[in-house]
Formats: structure tokens, C-alpha cells, sequence
């Protein structure tokens, strides 16, 4: 299973996503779409997955829930937008992790792209690709791409698609 990862983008799709998930068979998203329109365009593409984020409104909140909980491939894999990071979850996720157990944590919200282990959960893999839209702190805009095949996690790629300059 190829996924293409992506977070933040509010309201703003950069055109080389579709390049870099041409060959995926899924995209997940982690929350703060900003428009329903980019989340239908995503969805039109590839099969999408995603939670919303502190941005979205109602629309997108009765399409996509605040928490995923699923399994891919054999990996059991939780993703929300706000989540915070290793050492420094928030209370909610951190009971949600500490209950679940998942092998991969995916969120967004910071705009900090980051992969790394969490021993204080097992093995379990903790992802945020960062920031693809043009709003925020950010200054350079993020995606990830991966595969997950039989529990195995590969070829895992953090992908700058450009400065955060406004278009």
C-alpha cells in the first residue's frame, strides 16, 4: 500500500501533490483541509482518509471525523489533527495512545515536519508531514510519501514541494 501523506494545507493544493501521489493508493490527510473543494479534489484523485482540523468547518467535520482508527496493511495506525508530539502529547491523545496502542500516530497542527520512534509506546512510529499550504509559520511546504506492505513500513520520503511564498 503506497500512501501520500499531507497536513495543513488550508485551502491551498499545490499542484505538485498530484505528481508526488500519482502513483499512491491512498492519500491521508491530517487535518486543517480549509475547503470542502480540497478535500472533494483529493478524494477525486485517490481514495482519501482524514481527520479535521481546528480550521475546518461544519462541512468538513460531518465528512471527516476528529479521529481515524484503522488498520493498513497490519500496522494499526490512529491520526488526528492536534496530537502535539513525543513526550509532549496532549492529555486526550496521550490516554488515546496509552488505550489503543497503535504501531503509527499520525497528526498535523504544528507545521513541523517530523517521523521518529516513541519507545514510551512500544515501537510505535510517529508522523507529521508538516505543512502543505501556504498559511502559517512554516517555511517550506511538506508532504510524505510511504509504503506500508505486509507490516513493514518502507521507502518512507519527506518531500519539500516549495517556499511558502503565496501564490
Amino acid at each position: 500500500m503506497r500512501i501520500g501523506l499531507i497536513s495543513d494545507t488550508h485551502g491551498f493544493l499545490d499542484e505538485k501533490v498530484f505528481d508526488y501521489f500519482k502513483d499512491c493508493d491512498e492519500i491521508w490527510h491530517a487535518g486543517d483541509f480549509g475547503t470542502i473543494e480540497l478535500s472533494d479534489r483529493l478524494a477525486q484523485f485517490k481514495p482519501l482518509k482524514g481527520v479535521y482540523g481546528n480550521i475546518d468547518d461544519s462541512t468538513i467535520r460531518q465528512v471527516h471525523p476528529k479521529v481515524l482508527n484503522f488498520v493498513c496493511e497490519g500496522k494499526k495506525i490512529i491520526m488526528t489533527h492536534i496530537g502535539g508530539a513525543p513526550g509532549k502529547y496532549v492529555p486526550e491523545v496521550k490516554a488515546l495512545l496509552q488505550n489503543q496502542q497503535p504501531d503509527i500516530f499520525i497528526c498535523g497542527h504544528s507545521h513541523i515536519l517530523r517521523v521518529m520512534s516513541d519507545v514510551q509506546f512500544g515501537k510505535m512510529l510517529y508522523i507529521n508531514p508538516g505543512a502543505a499550504g501556504v498559511h502559517g509559520f512554516h517555511k517550506m511546504k511538506t508532504i510524505i510519501r510511504f509504503e506500508i506492505n505486509v507490516g513493514v513500513i518502507s521507502n518512507m520520503q519527506a518531500i519539500e514541494l516549495g517556499e511558502r511564498a503565496r501564490p
